[in-house]
């Protein structure tokens, strides 16, 4: 299902003044497809992917999946926190696993956060794993993974229950430039697989070779979006 941004604005008071973090933003990621978000640090990509998420409420606009609008200025807490458990997959900048649950578990436990007995979704988890190359780490815990290792876990974790939309936050921050490259690569290959639309917010234009658009942020503002080569 697409993902459609439409015009987002996101303004916080500042002292006597306002502050833009996300200005007039519309842009649109196809069902199946990854477009990167990159821009400084404090062009706003990160508030972005806060709204888009249901995390933060736009001041003016809104976010739609395919024809649906899903989120808007009047969305309350309740209703963005259960569209977040039904069709949004997020991947944070750290993975934010729990040391003493294993790949596996990281990953049943989500699906009981979303309303699903864990061992009704066992098959599932285990197909992500398998999926992200780590079926045979199953049973590890995170101190005992790679941080690429750990990245692919996250991201797995993010996709139960097939969501329409992965949101993902600088998951290359963390790591060397071959692995960021792969981890790029997966999360691009995932979403084409399971019909996802995903937006990446990312710092590193050299590891997004695999991504099918980019889009540039600049001060809030999206300054255009062009077909990667």
């Amino acid at each position: 299902m697409d993902l459609h941004l439409d015009h987002l604005s996101l303004v916080y008071p500042d002292g006597d003044t306002t502050l833009t973090a996300v200005d007039d933003v519309t842009l649109t990621v196809p069902a199946g497809t990854t477009t990167a978000l990159l821009g400084p640090s404090g062009a706003g990509k990160s508030s972005l992917l806060a709204v888009a998420a249901g995390l933060t409420r736009p001041t003016t606009g809104h976010v739609a999946f395919g024809e649906e609008v899903v989120l808007t200025p009047t969305t309350g807490r309740a209703e963005a926190t259960r569209l977040r458990l039904d069709r949004i997959g997020i991947v944070f900048q750290s993975p934010q696993l729990l040391a003493s649950l294993t790949a596996l578990e990281q990953l049943e436990l989500h699906a009981h956060l979303r309303g699903r007995r864990p061992a009704s979704v066992r098959g599932e988890a285990m197909s992500l794993l398998d999926a992200v190359g780590l079926a045979d780490q199953a049973h590890c815990r995170p101190a005992h993974l790679s941080g690429g290792q750990r990245q692919r876990v996250a991201i797995a974790r993010a996709l139960v229950g097939r969501p329409d939309v992965l949101l993902v936050d600088e998951p290359t921050s963390a790591l060397d430039h071959e692995r960021g490259t792969q981890v790029v690569e997966l999360i691009t290959r995932l979403a084409r697989d399971l019909d996802a639309a995903a937006l990446l917010v990312s710092h590193d234009a050299s590891t997004l070779g695999s991504v099918d658009a980019v889009a540039h942020l600049v001060d809030g503002g999206l300054e255009g979006a062009r077909a990667a080569v």
